[in-house]
This record gives C-alpha cells, structure tokens and sequence, in this order.
C-alpha cells in the first residue's frame, strides 16, 4: 500500500502543477464508474453536479471527481476531464453519447502567485494523462498548489499548505482513502496535543497565532468571503449505496473539524466527495469513522509536505529559520 487514495481498487489519481502561476488541479479518476456522494458544509462553495449525487437524483454512478485551484474560472477543468473520459468510451450512454459524470469542487487561489492564470479545459486534460495508480505526489502540486492556511489576516501572515493523501486498511480487505487540499481560513491542528502546527502567523516573533481566539475578541480581519476552502475526496471498496456514500461523506468531515480550527465558516466551502467503487462488505459506521480519520491525516500530511512557493512560507522553512537564530 502506498498510504494514498490510490490504494483502492480501480482508483487513479493525476495532477497539473503550474509553480510559476501557483495553482493547478488535481483528477481523481474512476473510469468503471464508482458510487458517489457528496457533502458540503462550507458557506462559500464552489461546485459542479454536486446535486446529482444526491440520493433522491437519478445518477447512480460518476466517472470521476475534480478537484481545482482557480475560484470559479477552474470549474472549466472539469471539460477537459470529460473530454478525455468520451474518448475512451466511459459515461452514461444518452442517445448514442457517452456522457461522463465528472463533478467538481474549486478553491480559492488567485491571492497567490499569478491571478490571471488558472485551470481549463487543458489542464483538467493533461491532469488525466497523468493519472496513475501507483503512488501520489503531494504538498505543492495538483489542487494544493496554490493551498495556504491560517488566512484570517490575509495572506501577509498565511503559511503555505498543499495537498495530502491517505488511506488505512480495514475489515479484513476493504481500504478507505482519501485525498485532500488544505486551503483554510482557520489552523492546522495536531490532533494529538492540540498545538497548531501551520497557520496564522505571529506579527512578530516567531510561531503562530491563534484564529479562533483572535475571532472570539472581536478582531476584525481581511480574509475575502469565500477565499478559501477545504475540498477533498475519500474512495473505498466497500459497497456502498448512494445514500450510504453520502453519509460516509457527512462523517468525513469530522476529520477536517479533528485538525483544522475554524473549519465550515462563511468564508470556506468546504466540500468533500466519497467513491465506492467495490463489493467489499464493512458496516457503514465503521467506514465512515476511517474516512474521518484518514481525511485527518490526510490534511496534516498536506501541510507537512508544503515548501515555500510564492513568498508564503511552509511550516518546515520557519522551523529552519527559528533553528538558525537560535
């Protein structure tokens, strides 16, 4: 197992990275058709054919999931994911076309590196090409290119996020993954001390402080309305049905409440999908406290694999700075 996503069976995963413009996305390929769901629990959301997976809607299955940088100019991405799932004859047959399932979730990353430059039709293209089944890169690359974290003030005194991935081995056989880029207004937290470890950045000195104390004493801040968001995807092969997925996703969450603080605020959009894509059978319940924790460890690991891009530095370069002075 490679600890990622794509440790579950019949899953891919892809990236387009543009460093220069610090913003790119990330394809989560399931070319068999996977059952989906989704939950939503940010205020400032930014998503396609989101409402298809719910249980009272006909879809069944999607093809894929795409998670982009961009804002709302990156939903074009999903077009070329489309394209490239047409073209090896994946979707629902409608009047002799295959018609693709392709839903999708934006974050905000146009404060940082080259705003004028985001995903399309292309790079939801070249994400697919990439795609494999073996490892996944992380921190800096795909959807997280573009991450940062603790932006209450702006992304003065931000620290640099990326994306992250995991997964854990259950019931025997049935894996549960997920993938994530970890773009908050709030801190990352480490579950384990409740101590952040990226976030907002001290005005002077060294270290972090807290947004969610700077929140309760009425501290006005800069964070523009919905730039931000928190958007990921957990897969399995355990059999699910739509329903089921959905509350698999509605657990998920709790992952992202477990390590970052304020989490769901008026100014992220918070979004995670889940994919089943077996027959392995495990209670719903305990699939989706897995999803919980590998949404987690997901999230903290986007963080520790970030590097400094873009003059916004990573957790690991102020670390290094603070070693030097002392």
């Amino acid at each position: 197992m490679y600890n990622a996503i794509t440790d579950v069976p019949g899953i891919k995963v892809g990236h387009y990275t543009n460093l220069k413009a610090a913003t790119g996305c990330t394809v989560v390929l399931c070319e068999d058709g996977a059952v989906g769901g989704v939950d939503v629990r940010g205020a400032s959301p930014g998503t396609r054919d989101t409402d298809l997976l719910r249980p009272m809607n006909q879809v069944e299955k999607v093809h894929a999931v795409l998670l982009s940088g961009g804002s709302c100019f990156g939903l074009d991405a999903a077009g070329g994911v489309q394209r490239y799932l047409e073209e090896r004859g994946c979707g629902y047959e409608v009047a002799g076309v295959r018609v693709p399932i392709v839903p999708e979730a934006i974050l905000f990353d146009l404060a940082i590196g080259n705003a004028k430059v985001r995903p399309g039709i292309k790079e939801g293209y070249k994400a697919c090409m990439a795609a494999g089944s073996g490892g996944v890169p992380e921190g800096c690359v795909g959807a997280g290119t573009g991450a940062m974290v603790g932006q209450l003030m702006g992304t003065a005194r931000a620290t640099k996020s990326g994306l992250g991935t995991a997964s854990e081995k259950i019931c025997g056989k049935v894996i549960v993954g997920a993938i994530i880029a970890v773009n908050a207004l709030g801190d990352v937290i480490d579950p384990n001390t409740g101590e952040i470890i990226a976030g907002l950045r001290k005005q002077r000195g060294r270290g972090f402080i807290s947004s969610v104390e700077l929140m309760k004493k009425g501290v006005g801040y800069s964070a523009q309305s919905g730039g931000n968001t928190v958007i990921g995807v957990v897969a399995t092969n355990a059999r699910l049905t739509k329903e089921q997925a959905n509350k698999v996703a509605q657990m998920a969450h709790d992952g992202m409440a477990r390590a970052i603080n304020p989490c769901h605020t008026m100014l992220d959009g918070d979004t995670i999908f889940v994919l089943s894509t077996g027959t392995r059978e495990c209670d719903i319940t305990t699939v989706g406290l897995t999803a919980a924790d590998v949404i987690c460890r997901a999230i903290i690991r986007g963080v520790n694999q970030a590097v400094t891009l873009a003059c916004v530095p990573s957790m690991h370069e102020m670390a290094a700075a603070a070693r030097r002075k002392c």
